[in-house]
């Protein structure tokens, strides 16, 4: 297997930090993620561009 902070192929069962090759790529992966250099893809939600139906803004027909 290879640790996914250095690369280095490794034993899985001779590390004690699985999946990564030791404590210190573990550290260094949570590290990562703590100061939001690794982060998650963000797919925008199609229905935050939509503007919601205002009925109470529009004008009321009048009955003349």
């Amino acid at each position: 297997m290879r640790c996914p902070t250095c690369n280095l192929e490794f034993e899985v069962e001779a590390s004690p930090a699985k999946p990564f090759c030791s404590e210190r790529c573990q550290t260094i992966d949570l590290g990562r993620w703590l100061d939001e250099t690794n982060l998650l893809p963000h797919v925008p939600d199609p229905e935050d561009d939509e503007t919601p139906e205002d009925n109470w803004s529009k004008e009321l027909p009048t009955d003349a």
